[in-house]
């Protein structure tokens, strides 16, 4: 846990690279629902 508040708030770059993570990880996330969402059948 402190290896990873270090690379969040220890600089920025590390904090830059976990928001591009994140957001990746939530755009996939919204892609897959949206797929699932509009593939089942009526």
């Amino acid at each position: 846990m402190a290896f990873w508040l270090d690379l969040m708030f220890g600089n920025p770059i590390g904090l830059l690279s976990m928001i591009v993570i994140f957001t990746t990880i939530g755009i996939m996330s919204y892609l897959m629902w949206l797929f699932i969402s509009k593939s089942k059948p009526e």
